[in-house]
């Protein structure tokens, strides 16, 4: 097993691991630990108070992000007629209907976010098996299917975040880059952390928000105060 390298021993000397920081400060110590030769994504983790095997435990909703996601989002759109010429028209980068379903069923995906029509459901449902595992499945509940094409457009590209709550009761989403200003990413992080407190659901019993990490890509985590993070 090979040794941990001199930047990451450096950065996670920095940090005590046992302590609950305040955000901001938290967000300082993950910029100043993001060292990488690239752009990195500043994550977040939040363990909830849920068992998501049972229904009324559920957690899934979007968020848009007040400063961006900092990624560039290429966005399919399943329509036809009018509402596809909309969505070319918003942006979207891939729109079709029968030839992009047949183009996903070939393993041919070349987007990052999913829209469709209500129309265009029964013929998307048929790509449950490969849009699924990928998070791609579009669903009402986050305005993924929606006549309102150019406004979900929109959304996609301007740093609209998906969380959908894991098996383990965990929620990770990505909040901004390395690169933003610490009062931009303070803010990302609140706004995501808002729009997880406002999805709680109805099985949900005790503390909701029980643990909140953060970090960049190629750095340690930063145990994160949660009473610290209301908007």
């Amino acid at each position: 097993m090979s040794g941990i390298g001199k930047r990451t021993k450096a950065a996670r000397e920095g940090i005590e691991h046992t302590a609950l920081y305040p955000i901001e400060e938290a967000v300082k110590l993950v910029k100043s630990n993001a060292t990488a030769k690239f752009d990195e994504t500043v994550e977040i983790a939040m363990n909830l108070g849920v068992d998501p095997r049972h229904a009324d435990q559920m957690v899934r909703g979007v968020c848009q992000l007040p400063n961006g996601s900092g990624r560039t989002i290429r966005v399919g759109v399943f329509a036809k007629g009018d509402k596809a010429d909309e969505a070319k028209a918003a942006g979207a980068d891939v729109v079709g209907a029968d030839e992009l379903v047949a183009d996903v069923q070939k393993g041919n995906i070349d987007f990052d976010r999913c829209i469709a029509t209500p129309d265009m459901m029964p013929l998307v449902g048929r790509l449950g098996k490969i849009l699924g595992p990928r998070g791609l499945m579009p669903n009402p509940k986050v305005g993924t299917v929606t006549q309102d094409v150019s406004s979900a457009v929109k959304a996609a590209k301007g740093g609209a975040v998906e969380f959908r709550v894991e098996k383990a009761g965990i929620i990770h989403a990505g909040v901004g880059k390395a690169s933003f200003d610490e009062t931009k990413l303070v803010e990302n992080i609140t706004a995501l952390t808002d729009a997880v407190q406002k999805a709680r659901p109805s099985g949900a019993k005790g503390t909701f928000i029980q643990r909140v990490a953060i970090s960049s890509s190629m750095g340690p985590g930063v145990k994160v105060d949660p009473a610290t993070l209301s908007g």
